[in-house]
């Protein structure tokens, strides 16, 4: 297939360079011209086969809404536009509609892999249309590792459930942040934590790539010294929170690890500078230095 990006950073970069090297053909757009392949959004949808397929993996928010209305204006009946970033499901709903009105079809693709998913294939929970996902199912495939892919649902389920998985995501990294704080506080035990993440990592029930992106870190840093403990929260985790309010859902652990992120641009806990530490490693979140 021959499909248009928009948004050739981390991720949009990661997607493109799988997508081509398993034969699909990627004319990418970024506002930084100094990656950007095209001068224009108009320049690339020129580009692209009837029905023409834009893939949005850009910063949630003002810039996904202005970026698809750019996009759509170039857009023509039974095109499809894919949002690939982590969009709050209730945009994401409200999209769908808008495009569905113009004849334009709309995908939302949750995706997962961070900066090691071009190598090792990205996670996909896809919402929309059945008919346009049969379309774009190719991608997907090529994209997503064996069984990493299924379309989930109609619009906004997609965003939903990568939603829910991110919010799992910052219960899972405050687990382990908690855990190897007090590990870290025994000072009279003088605990190795690189050699407990990797034993913990052989036959244990918490053995995880977490885990694993854990011993790696530690490696490079055996107390985090070099790190701040300042984590920022990407917005997902405010969303399935607010998500489980609205629908009576006990979500304790999810809002507490949230909170810790609050908390974490108040002190210098070594519990939030494994969190610092894991996002760095699974994808490229940038971190402050002491």
């Amino acid at each position: 297939m021959t499909i248009g990006m928009v948004g050739l950073g981390r991720m949009g970069a990661g997607l493109s360079g799988r997508l081509r090297a398993a034969g699909h053909k990627v004319v990418g757009y970024d506002r930084n011209s100094d990656i950007s392949e095209v001068g224009s959004i108009a320049e690339m949808v020129s580009k692209l086969p009837a029905p023409r397929v834009v893939w949005l993996m850009v910063p949630s928010g003002d810039i996904t809404q202005s970026t698809m209305e750019a996009v759509a204006s170039e857009l023509a009946h039974g095109d499809i536009v894919i949002d690939g970033g982590n969009s709050y499901v209730k945009d994401t709903v409200r999209r769908a509609r808008e495009l569905r009105e113009r004849g334009i079809h709309f995908v939302d693709a949750g995706t997962s892999g961070g900066i090691w998913g071009e190598e090792n294939g990205f996670c996909l929970m896809v919402g929309g249309e059945r008919d346009a996902v049969a379309i774009v199912e190719p991608l997907f495939l090529t994209l997503a590792p064996q069984d990493g892919y299924a379309h989930v649902g109609g619009p906004g389920a997609g965003h939903f459930t990568k939603m829910v998985h991110n919010g799992i995501e910052y219960g899972m990294l405050q687990a382990f942040a908690e855990g190897f704080d007090l590990l870290h506080s025994a000072t009279e035990y003088d605990l190795d934590l690189h050699q407990i993440a990797g034993i913990w990592n052989h036959g244990s029930v918490v053995r995880s790539w977490l885990l694993e992106l854990a011993e790696d870190a530690f490696a490079k840093d055996a107390r985090l010294d070099s790190l701040k403990g300042y984590v920022d929260d990407s917005g997902e985790g405010r969303w399935t929170v607010l998500e489980a309010v609205e629908r009576g859902v006990n979500a304790g652990v999810l809002a507490q690890s949230l909170f810790a992120r609050f908390t974490s641009r108040e002190d210098n806990a070594f519990s939030m500078r494994v969190i610092a530490a894991l996002r760095n490693e699974f994808g490229g979140h940038p971190v402050k230095s002491v």
